[in-house]
C-alpha cells in the first residue's frame, strides 16, 4: 500500500514541478539571441555654412543581445532587454546624398519595460505588450574625411561631432512560444519615438528624427 501511495504522488509532484515552470508570479525568465534596430529617419537640415538641404541618414545595426524578466503576478511582468553597445553609420543625405559615409557612433539604449502578458500562465503561446522608458546613449562618434570636407573642416584640423543621448517612451509587441516546462522562444518589437541633435566642432547642428523599430529573437530558460 505505502508503494502503491508514492506511485500515486507522482503525477502529482510533476503538475507541481511544470506549474513551477510557468510564466507565473514570481517567475524569473532569461534569455539571449540577437537584436536588430532600423532607425525610421526624418532629418533636418545642417545649419549654415553649408548646401542648402544637407541632411543625413542612418543605418541599421544587428547586435547579440537578451534580457531578464521577473512576473510580478500571473499577467504583469518587468522585462530589462540588455545587448552588446550597437554601431550605427551615417551617411550624407539631401544635398549631399551621394557622398557616402560621413560618420559612425555606438548606441545603447537602456530600457526598462512593464508588461501585460496575455493568456494563462501555463499556456505555450503567449502575446503579450509592453510599454516604457529608454534612455538612449550615443558615445565613440567618429567622423571621416568627407565629413570634414562638407563642414569646412581642413586636414589639420578635422570636424568632429557628437551625439545628444536622450531620454523616450518605448512600446513593445511580442510573444512566447514554449518548447517544453523551461525552454521557450520569444520575440518582440519595440518602437521608439527618439529625436537628438549632432553637433559638429565647426559649430553647426543638425536635428534628426530617429525613431528607431527593433527587432529581437531569443531563446530562453524560465525558472
Amino acid at each position: 500500500m505505502k508503494n502503491t501511495a508514492k506511485f500515486l504522488l507522482i503525477p502529482a509532484v510533476l503538475a507541481c514541478a511544470a506549474a513551477a515552470q510557468a510564466q507565473t508570479a514570481g517567475t524569473w525568465m532569461v534569455r539571449g539571441g540577437a537584436t536588430t534596430i532600423t532607425p525610421n529617419v526624418s532629418s533636418g537640415d545642417l545649419t549654415a555654412p553649408s548646401l542648402v538641404g544637407t541632411k543625413s541618414s542612418v543605418g541599421n545595426s544587428t547586435r547579440v543581445s537578451g534580457g531578464i524578466t521577473y512576473m510580478l503576478d500571473n499577467n504583469i511582468s518587468i522585462d530589462v532587454p540588455v545587448a552588446v553597445p550597437f554601431q550605427h553609420d551615417i551617411y550624407g543625405d539631401g544635398a549631399i546624398a551621394g557622398a557616402g559615409k560621413i560618420a559612425h557612433v555606438k548606441a545603447l539604449p537602456a530600457t526598462v519595460l512593464a508588461q501585460w502578458r496575455f493568456m494563462e500562465p501555463t499556456s505555450g503561446f503567449r502575446p503579450y505588450v509592453g510599454v516604457g522608458i529608454t534612455y538612449a546613449a550615443f558615445f565613440g562618434a567618429r567622423s571621416t574625411s568627407t565629413l570634414t570636407a562638407i563642414s569646412g573642416g581642413t586636414p589639420s584640423n578635422p570636424t568632429t561631432l557628437s551625439i545628444d543621448s536622450k531620454w523616450a517612451a518605448t512600446a513593445q509587441l511580442g510573444a512566447a512560444f514554449s518548447i517544453d516546462k523551461n525552454w521557450f522562444v520569444d520575440a518582440s518589437y519595440t518602437y521608439t519615438p527618439l529625436s537628438t541633435r549632432n553637433t559638429l566642432s565647426t559649430g553647426q547642428t543638425l536635428d534628426i528624427k530617429l525613431d528607431p523599430s527593433s527587432f529581437s529573437l531569443a531563446v530562453g530558460y524560465k525558472f
